[in-house]
């Protein structure tokens, strides 16, 4: 990757989903402005805020694909990432954002 540039693998969702009252949502509803989950695989130079193999929260849409080794990955500039996850803090264990 180059300069601001990071790679990120989806992580796949379930087939389907439930909502908090428990209503099932089939896998092929797509939701609006949804923001998705992800593994960063690749970073660029200047980028300073993520490392490979953290867990990013974006927005999957309106980012360029490419196809390598039959895995899809997203390339977008660092600024289109909204969170970081973390497995521990300095006050315990858990994701935290």
């Amino acid at each position: 990757m180059l300069h601001d540039r990071v790679m990120i693998r989806l992580e796949q969702e379930a087939e389907e989903r439930r909502s908090g009252s428990g209503i099932v949502i089939p896998a092929t509803v797509k939701m609006a402005n949804r923001l998705a989950w992800g593994e960063v695989c690749g970073v660029g130079t200047n980028v300073r805020s993520v490392k490979v193999g953290d867990k990013v929260l974006f927005n999957p849409e309106d980012q360029f694909e490419v196809e390598l080794h039959a895995q899809v990955y997203l390339v977008m500039r660092e600024r289109d990432l909204h969170a970081v996850a973390t497995q521990e803090t300095d006050h315990g264990t858990g994701l935290y954002l």
